[in-house]
């Protein structure tokens, strides 16, 4: 495999949106709203201190991606990275192109003096997911997630 690790381009905006929405569906069986996960994606690519997107790609064709955000922690007086949006298509499944994502985004991080850690939030239920996210060194941070979402009616 001849992958590269690079930050997405406003070329990637489609494949992006392709992937969330087949991301939602397959892992919460939710069917997003494609013109308007494509206003966020649009709105992360022009404006990077909401968000960044990764994009992995294997002899010029794109086979994954993470998001990272930022939330700002007190206690630790920096930036928390909040890795989200996470897709690898199919084929390319267990093949380490997550690991890829994760290293180059942990390299970075490591290296951003304001950074003080990375999080992601994981489906109770998927069990893979989480030994990938152990094997990779990251812990079970002992919280759970509530939400109230406005967007839905």
């Amino acid at each position: 495999m001849n992958l590269i690790i690079r930050k997405a381009s406003n070329n990637d905006i489609n494949t992006i949106v392709t992937f969330n929405y087949l991301m939602a569906k397959e892992t919460e069986t939710i069917l997003l709203d494609k013109n308007i996960v494509k206003l966020g994606v649009k709105s992360v690519i022009t404006d990077p201190s909401k968000a960044q997107y990764w994009i992995a790609e294997n002899n010029n064709e794109i086979i994954g991606q993470l998001m990272v955000t930022y939330e700002w922690s007190d206690w630790r007086n920096g930036d928390m990275w909040w890795i989200s949006s996470v897709y690898v298509t199919e084929n390319f499944r267990r093949c380490g192109v997550f690991s890829a994502l994760y290293k180059h985004i942990e390299h970075m991080a490591k290296k951003n003096l304001s950074c003080c850690g990375i999080r992601l939030y994981i489906e109770k239920h998927n069990k893979r997911a989480q030994k990938t996210y152990l094997s990779l060194g990251m812990n079970d941070a002992g919280y759970d997630v509530m939400e109230v979402d406005f967007t839905k009616h």
